[in-house]
């Protein structure tokens, strides 16, 4: 059994650790990579299409050429956030390492994707703030709530419309939409393919050394 997500009362900061530099720099791995590391944040209700968006968008960025890693939701926490639960400060603190995990790869001088549903608008521009500017590309992918209900795969609409899931997004818990996305692609009027290259236009631009 997983331990529960910690109070913020419980966790303690050392005050012992030194920062190391290194002789290999962030400038030497995106030389050697040949392309600008850029953070593609997807934010969306569940069933929004962020998910399947994200796999066709590495999918078409790797057969260029370009290195990548995509950071899922839900395989996120099958893994390292597995003890973080769905409340407000854990969702908050999902995001939070996750914005600390895109930052590592981007200092690999790697290509991050995102798809999570970071309902909290504080949350990702804290995220934002971690990298340097044009490097967030904020990526809102816009659906009508009943459109996502429609899709419900999962079967979680469903759940929490009968009280079965707690603090679940769009019903019994905010979404707060971007106000100024660099980018927003609707699913519901636009294919797979149309939103895709959407983002890819925009990106290519700060990709390209």
């Amino acid at each position: 059994m997983q331990p529960d997500f910690p109070n913020k009362s419980k966790r303690m900061k050392s005050t012992h650790i030194v920062k190391q530099d290194y002789k290999i720099t962030r400038k030497d791995r995106i030389k050697l990579l040949g392309q600008n590391p850029v953070l593609i944040w997807l934010t969306g209700l569940s069933g929004s299409g962020k998910s399947t968006i994200a796999d066709k968008l590495e999918q078409e960025l790797h057969v260029k050429g370009y290195k990548t890693y995509l950071l899922d939701g839900d395989n996120i926490r099958h893994g390292l956030n597995n003890n973080i639960d769905f409340t407000e400060e854990g969702r908050r603190e999902n995001i939070r390492r996750i914005g600390e995990v895109a930052k590592l790869f981007m200092d690999a001088g790697i290509i991050v994707i995102t798809a999570f549903i970071s309902p909290f608008k504080e949350d990702r521009d804290r995220v934002r703030a971690l990298v340097s500017e044009g490097e967030f590309i904020e990526v809102h992918v816009n659906c009508p709530l009943a459109i996502c209900e429609q899709r419900d795969v999962k079967g979680l609409y469903a759940k929490a419309r009968k009280g079965e899931i707690p603090n679940f997004t769009g019903i019994s818990s905010p979404f707060e939409a971007p106000e100024s996305a660099e980018i927003t692609v609707k699913t519901a009027e636009n294919s797979l393919e149309e939103c895709v290259t959407q983002i890819l236009d925009y990106s290519f631009i700060r990709i390209k050394p």
